[in-house]
């Protein structure tokens, strides 16, 4: 399993940290700062989920018109992971 940090823009969380494994599914997402509630929830429904539907599914989201989000932040940092990965 691969650890991996990012630092998202734009957005109140100021890090996420998750975990994939060798069949690029996520684990251990968790996100510093931000909405607790909300990002919590985040973290729980992607456990154990394809990495790449994660990134398809969250990809875009916007929140409040900045343009990004805390989940749309989280498929740019799992898209650059497993661009890093490859």
């Amino acid at each position: 399993m691969e650890n991996f940090s990012y630092t998202p823009q734009r957005v109140c969380s100021k890090q996420i940290i998750f975990d994939i494994d060798k069949q690029h599914k996520l684990h251990n997402v968790k996100f510093v700062g931000g909405c607790p509630g909300n990002l919590l929830a985040i973290g729980k429904l992607v456990e154990g989920q394809d990495a790449q539907k994660i990134v398809d599914l969250l990809k875009g989201n916007d929140c409040g018109g900045r343009g990004t989000s805390c989940g749309d932040q989280l498929a740019v940092a799992i898209e650059g992971a497993l661009k890093q990965s490859a």
